[in-house]
């Protein structure tokens, strides 16, 4: 986005606990915006980063949303845009991510998936996004999908058909939002092999670092980068960016 005299304000989904959207937070911090972190469960950790990056000098406020709820994200929306008059940044970096075997999986767990990872993701761009429509600057906006889509394992079905929504998602809004404002720009990272799920084997971890080009797990510092460069590039807009070490388009050995 160009530089001007006023100040951003970025919100960022799932950005309370110690992992991607809280690196994600902190990043946009230190390039100058001022920031909504978002949590549902994780609300003291939200409020603690809130108060240590305005006490570094960068205005930030906790918000409380459940996302399977469509009002409590129009009352989140509201809630930022009440307290800054105004959002630059959208990053949807909330998640579940729960495995189930094949045999075991219900309609539940699907609609589980899907509520938060995929329905809660495309509202939280309708609502931001309709207010970035009345803003002269526009915005930008960053949703954060996931390599293996391409690749998909065992046991997270549910998962990655909530997650293969999210590049179609990316380019639909893309279009939508522009012919509205020109200046809002939708694009999506994919993460690849950065943090592992609980409980993961020594064994299976050395194997998805091997299955990588550059031959170590990325970090949460890297995708981070990824979204504040694609914020910040005012001509990037309905990407959808791997960032995995070369993951999405290696086979690895022993592998077909």
């Amino acid at each position: 986005m160009p530089k001007s005299s006023f100040q951003r304000v970025a919100l960022v989904t799932g950005a309370g606990p110690a992992r991607v959207g809280n690196t994600i937070a902190r990043t946009l911090s230190a390039r100058g915006f001022h920031l909504a972190i978002h949590a549902n469960r994780s609300q003291r950790e939200a409020q603690s980063t809130a108060e240590e990056l305005t006490t570094a000098g960068r205005e930030s406020i906790a918000v409380v949303a459940d996302l399977c709820s469509e009002q409590a994200i129009i009352d989140m929306v509201a809630k930022v845009r009440d307290h800054f008059g105004r959002i630059d940044a959208l990053v949807n970096a909330a998640a579940v991510f729960d495995a189930t075997p094949l045999e075991k999986l219900t309609a539940d767990d699907v609609r589980r998936q899907f509520e938060v990872n995929t329905l809660g993701t495309l509202l939280c761009c309708q609502h931001v996004g309709t207010l970035m429509v009345g803003q002269s600057t526009g915005g930008a906006i960053v949703n954060i999908g996931d390599w293996a889509i391409e690749r998909p394992y065992t046991d997270y079905l549910a998962y990655f058909a909530s997650k293969g929504a999210i590049p179609t998602m990316t380019r639909a809004l893309a279009v939508e939002l522009a012919q509205r404002n020109p200046r809002i720009r939708v694009n999506a990272v994919m993460p690849g092999p950065v943090l592992f799920p609980p409980g993961m084997s020594e064994a299976h971890r050395r194997a998805a670092i091997n299955a990588t080009l550059v031959k170590r797990a990325g970090t949460p510092q890297n995708v981070a980068d990824a979204v504040a460069a694609l914020i910040e590039n005012d001509f990037i807009t309905g990407v959808c960016l791997p960032v995995d070490g070369g993951r999405t388009i290696y086979v690895g050995e022993g592998e077909g």
